[in-house]
């Protein structure tokens, strides 16, 4: 974090499908810093999810990730609520919430028509600029990063370790994804969260509870 406000490193770009350099996302010293000087400015990045200056935001997906989604019936009119590792400086690792997508559209992009896969290309969503495989897609609609890292989208229990998530108490009724083992749940409305993934599923189906939390991290985000 800098300043109070996350800032989320892009993985390093593979098999040259990327047009974007940490540099031009501004990102080149934080690069270098948490590569330990492997990585800087000039290195191309992953830029993946993208949220644009027009309050649009693109997340492209493929592989095992896809089928999971695919799977759990993610679609229009979901919302995918971003998290990632944190630190401050001189502070300790912590997992928290930093951005939001309201899907809007899925779009396969093997099926696509020719002309909006060259629109998300010339946007530089690395998902079109050339396919990671069989299944690449892109979820698409509004959506925006946190400009502050508040206490309210801080997934990490203070004590740690940053695995150890205090959730809402409704999540253990509706499931999560990949978090099945009942031992994984623990009192106090704390998870402890798999040692590796990407997209964990809830359905909340019609829930106040949940849908009243999920309006508020949105307006906490935008705030």
């Amino acid at each position: 974090m800098v300043d109070k406000r996350p800032k989320s490193l892009p993985i390093p770009a593979s098999g040259g499908l990327s047009r974007t350099r940490y540099g031009d996302l501004g990102l080149g010293e934080l690069a270098r810093a948490a590569s330990r000087g492997k990585l800087g400015a000039t290195d191309l990045c992953h830029h993946d999810p993208m949220f644009l200056h027009d309050g649009r935001a693109i997340l492209g997906q493929c592989g095992a990730a896809q089928t999971h989604l695919e799977r759990q019936g993610v679609g229009a009119g979901d919302v995918f609520v971003f998290f990632g590792l944190f630190r401050e400086e001189g502070g300790k690792p912590h997992h928290r919430i930093f951005a939001y997508l309201e899907v809007e559209e899925v779009l396969p992009l093997t099926d696509a028509p020719p002309a909006r896969v060259e629109e998300l290309e010339r946007l530089g969503v690395p998902h079109a600029i050339g396919l990671h495989a069989a299944n690449d897609t892109a979820y698409l609609g509004n959506g925006c990063t946190a400009a502050r890292a508040s206490d309210a989208l801080r997934l990490t229990v203070p004590e740690g370790p940053p695995s150890l998530w205090q959730v809402p108490g409704w999540l253990r009724e509706t499931g999560l994804s990949y978090h099945d083992r009942a031992d994984r749940w623990r009192e106090g409305d704390r998870l402890q969260s798999v040692a590796r993934g990407q997209e964990f599923v809830a359905d909340i189906g019609e829930r106040g509870d949940a849908r009243e939390w999920l309006a508020a991290i949105i307006a906490e985000i935008e705030s």
